[in-house]
């Protein structure tokens, strides 16, 4: 085998052990093999023009064609001309997998169901990684570069994977890039001839190996440096805690003993797309003890800190998890309990740090390292222990209070109401207003909440509708009791902000509805059993749950009085996960009358979302346009795409609060909005003024004035904190750039977005850096090569 061909093998080896990050994201793993045999067939595409021999622009050409009709072949021969000849109809399909493909990425959580979309992505993104190395390292003879797509493609993967298993498919993509690089040393240094192996002396016997010892020792030992510092130095720095609904964690515990303490992160995103998935996914199955699981609430934490703008957990003391929890906070001796036992097994997939548990626990029988948070009697995994395929047993309280125990209940006790009533100055005016309008005429607490949980379930006219965003801002909740529409989150959030403003202790639990029953007697609980609900304190009973969404649950029976005071439960209300999905007609949530509503009788409207979809042709001109863009793209790498949409997060993500910080938030944001007029077309200028770079990006861009305002406020932000004294933070930076991107896509044509979707022009920034550092590389690559060169052999003459 020549050197060429050896290193070419090389080349695909190290992409499909790059790909190997990938594997977590998506099940099954079919799709690896598939991308194997392509990239087996390009590779020997490119050896055979090797061989012809043609210029290196048209190998990488002739290999990103027979790519082009490899794809084509698999997945969209049936538009294509004999099968694998690609045109308009062709790229179209295209088109329609990865738009797809985006969509079921955005709607699963990890791993993935391997739609046609997704694998399209990953089997062409794979092809396109392995253009690239092999074009660099193998067509232009420069291996070291080949790291970049490498880096990339490993780099997207784990950070969207997570995991224990992170260190083995680093440590794979790794050993695939050193192997690269030592084939490629080898191939160099053969063609040197002999080469000295530092200062051995002559020995009787057969002339040795000319191998290049020296080199590869080198090599090797700077390899395992590299490799060494790369494992051991993100040991050392921070990393990010997982969602509450999907996303591992690290581990949010502070030490090993028995304190500590913890901040959780905000769940009400992961909560909406988990109502929003296509496919309802079980997260966990349990059995129990008692026939009345209408209450079997799997409750995962308690958001107890309102400031206005959003509810969230608040910062809690941890301590070791106790053998027997202490009696719940509030609950009297005279409220009827019963002790239940539930054995839950949490699915495979699903991983995140908190615990779902029926509320209130008392004792938790688990394996792994868990930490108890008093205050909300909730466990939260500590150093890395997640949920994924854990097994446990909880003991809990089936709690049965009357409507006359809470009518009745006394004040609590002023410092926890004084916690749990706290409202900010900014929360509306509207608020308080409507909780005393709904709520007039009561007598106690308890005949409020009622009232305010019917105002949102019955008579209020509210819709439930999962496709409303979550909103936020002071003004978020006067907006909801405007519109009247959204689901749990903004049902639990209203009512546990009103009230407070009566004086009621309120704060919202996240979790899961009970799920469904088995034939078997399990329940099982799925994504769209995902849930918010409020809690509201009355002394004596504690911690109280009400139902104010409609169609979601079961209305406890202490807040119906007509029936809390019979000694017989009611019936057992399954959870209607049909009736998660997003409302396709108003036309059912009309028909269903106000007793309807209250005893979740109404028709799920799930069947009427999946009729009315319109597949209808695109116009030829569109067609034609999606053809030429797909030229266009033949041959660019998905890096750039997946890039451009990691910068754009982290430069309108969170950000600090000094003044220093607000500096440096109000630049990127400021780069974020000049790279996005350059993706559509307008290069910057770094000679103007913000002001004047600003109004030419309005001028050429042909902005409309919403957008074109959102432009001169970041210019005007940039401008404060380069200028001023004191620069201060801007509020909305992130929201005017993202309205600035919407003016621009709005405007620009098809082919247009999809140049900017997928081949941004902004990302040649990452090239530059690139070439900077390489540059820097090859400089100390040649000063040490040539300190080996110069080194006496030690061999006589």
């Amino acid at each position: 085998m020549s050197g060429r061909a050896r290193l070419a093998l090389f080349a695909a080896a190290a992409t499909l052990m790059a790909s190997c990050a990938l594997l977590p994201l998506v099940d099954p793993a079919t799709w690896l093999f598939q991308a194997a045999f392509l990239l087996a067939i390009q590779s020997g595409a490119g050896a055979l023009t090797r061989r012809v021999p043609l210029a290196r622009p048209l190998t990488v050409a002739v290999q990103a064609l027979v790519t082009l009709m490899l794809l084509t072949l698999v997945f969209a021969r049936q538009q294509a001309f004999l099968g694998i000849i690609p045109g308009p109809e062709a790229f179209n399909q295209f088109g329609v997998l990865l738009q797809a493909g985006g969509d079921d990425v955005g709607r699963f959580a990890i791993p993935a169901p391997l739609s046609d979309g997704i694998r399209l992505m990953l089997v062409g993104g794979v092809l396109v990684i392995g253009l690239a190395v092999d074009a660099l390292a193998v067509t232009f003879r420069s291996a070291a570069p080949a790291g970049l797509p490498l880096l990339a493609l490993y780099s997207v993967a784990a950070g969207l994977s997570g995991g224990g298993a992170a260190w083995l498919w680093f440590l794979l993509a790794a050993a695939g890039y050193l192997m690269l690089l030592l084939a490629e040393g080898r191939d160099r240094l053969s063609q040197w001839g002999r080469v000295f192996g530092g200062a051995a002396t002559r020995t009787p016997g057969p002339e040795p190996s000319s191998g290049a010892v020296a080199p590869v020792r080198t090599g090797r030992r700077i390899g395992a440096v590299a490799l060494g510092i790369a494992l051991v130095v993100p040991l050392a720095l921070p990393s990010l805690d997982g969602g509450l609904l999907d996303g591992a964690g690290t581990g949010v515990g502070s030490g090993s003993g028995g304190g500590g303490t913890i901040s959780a992160v905000n769940p009400l995103v992961s909560l909406r797309d988990s109502l929003n998935v296509d496919e309802d996914r079980e997260v966990m199955s349990y059995r129990t003890n008692t026939d009345d699981t209408q209450d079997m609430y799997l409750r995962i934490v308690s958001l107890d800190d309102f400031d206005g703008t959003a509810w969230k957990p608040a910062q809690r003391h941890i301590i070791d998890v106790p053998d027997t929890f202490p009696t719940p906070n509030g609950l009297g001796s005279g409220v009827q309990r019963t002790a239940i036992q539930t054995r839950v097994s949490a699915a495979d997939w699903y991983a995140q740090d908190w615990l779902p548990m029926p509320y209130p626990a008392t004792q938790v029988d688990i394996d792994g390292s868990w930490r108890y948070e008093p205050v909300g009697r909730t466990l939260v995994g500590d150093h890395g222990q997640n949920t994924r395929g854990v097994q446990y047993e909880v003991t809990s309280l089936l709690v049965q209070p009357t409507a006359e125990q809470l009518a009745t209940a006394p004040e609590p006790d002023p410092a926890l109401k004084r916690e749990f009533t706290q409202v900010p100055d900014s929360l509306p005016s509207v608020v308080a207003d409507t909780a005393r309008e709904v709520t007039a005429g009561s007598a106690n607490h308890y005949e409020q909440a009622v009232k305010l949980q019917d105002y949102f379930a019955v008579s209020g006219g509210f819709t439930y509708d999962t496709e409303v965003q979550v909103g936020s801002g002071s003004a978020a909740i006067a907006r909801f009791l405007k519109d009247k529409e959204g689901f749990c989150v903004h049902f639990s959030f209203a009512m546990a902000a009103m009230a407070r403003t009566l004086g009621i202790p309120a704060r919202v639990a996240v979790g899961f509805t009970p799920g469904s029953a088995q034939p078997d007697g399990s329940m099982t609980v799925g994504l769209r059993d995902a849930h918010a609900w409020p809690e509201l304190y009355f002394e004596g009973v504690g911690w109280t749950r009400f139902e104010p969404t409609p169609n979601r649950g079961s209305v406890p029976d202490y807040t119906q009085p007509e029936t809390s005071g019979t000694d017989l439960p009611a019936a057992p209300q399954p959870t209607q996960s049909a009736s998660d999905a997003p409302a396709a007609s108003a036309s059912a949530s009309e028909s269903c009358t106000a007793q309807e509503k209250k005893l979740e009788a109404c028709a799920s409207e799930s069947a009427l979302a999946a009729v009315g979809s319109d597949d209808g042709g695109m116009p030829w001109l569109q067609i034609l346009g999606l053809a030429l863009a797909g030229l266009l793209v033949l041959g660019v790498p998905l890096l750039p795409m997946l890039w451009r949409m990691r910068i754009r997060a982290v430069r309108l993500g969170a950000h600090g609060r000094t003044d220093a910080d607000a500096a440096v938030y109000t630049l990127s944001a400021w780069l974020e909005v000049t790279d996005t007029a350059w993706d559509y077309g307008i290069e910057p200028d770094d000679s103007q003024t913000p002001r004047k770079a600003a109004a030419r990006i309005v001028r050429l861009g042909l902005l409309e004035p919403t957008a074109a305002d959102a432009v001169h406020r970041v210019a005007a932000a940039v401008e404060q904190v380069l200028y001023a004294p004191h620069p201060r933070p801007t509020a909305g930076l992130a929201e005017d750039a993202r309205q600035i991107a919407d003016g621009f896509r709005t405007l620009a044509s098809r082919p247009a977005r999809l140049r900017a979707l997928l081949a941004p022009r902004s990302a040649i920034r990452v090239v530059w850096a690139a070439s900077d550092h390489w540059t820097a590389l090859a400089a100390r690559l040649a000063a040490r090569r040539e300190t080996l060169l110069r080194r006496p052999s030690g061999q006589n003459g």
